[in-house]
């Protein structure tokens, strides 16, 4: 297959399932004004990065999880943030994968596991920190000082528990794709 296609392809199935996973998967959480969730959408979003490389991967989980929150209005507001915070992911996610460890030219599982982890780990944690940080700011200027303060502390503790649960569902789910990616020869092109 021709591997723009081939691309343009996997880079359409993980914006759609990232947006599913984000938008149907997810356990709300209403506090005040504020609503955040607990949800895997993060974990697509690095598996994307893993297969697709880390700009690539990064855009498409960037895009469905970003057409969730414009489809709902409890998170309408956070589409801005959801583009920049999902992008890092990805970039981070790929850098550390790809770059760092050179998963596509290695066929001993314990490297891959080794540097699909901490590519998870980092891009994660980048999460954790972008996005409780952003909304602290924004919601600052929108709605003053006690409602930021209340809704970052939240906002921290579901990012963790986010990040925590995504890290174990995407290395397990790449761990098991992986040799049949590799069969297939999807996603292991040079990125």
């Amino acid at each position: 297959m021709n591997q723009k296609v081939q691309k343009l392809t996997l880079s359409a199935l993980f914006a759609a399932l990232s947006y599913v996973v984000f938008t149907f998967l997810q356990m709300k959480i209403h506090v005040g004004g504020d609503t955040t969730s607990i949800h895997l959408g993060n974990a697509v979003v690095v598996i994307a990065a893993l297969v697709l490389g880390g700009p690539l991967g990064g855009l498409a989980g960037a895009l469905g999880m970003t057409i969730g929150d414009l489809l709902d209005p409890a998170y309408i507001t956070y589409a801005p943030k959801t583009v920049i915070c999902k992008l890092v992911i990805g970039l981070i996610a790929g850098f550390i994968a790809h770059k760092l460890g050179k998963i596509n030219d290695s066929q001993d599982r314990s490297h891959i596991f080794k540097w699909v982890l901490l590519a998870a780990i980092f891009g994660l944690l980048a999460n954790v920190i972008l996005d409780p940080t952003i909304g602290y700011f924004y919601k600052l200027l929108i709605l003053g000082k006690p409602a930021a303060e209340l809704s970052f502390k939240i906002n921290v503790a579901a990012s963790a528990i986010n990040a925590v649960l995504s890290i174990i569902v995407s290395v397990l789910v790449y761990m098991e794709l992986y040799p049949i990616l590799r069969k297939e020869h999807l996603g292991l092109q040079k990125v």
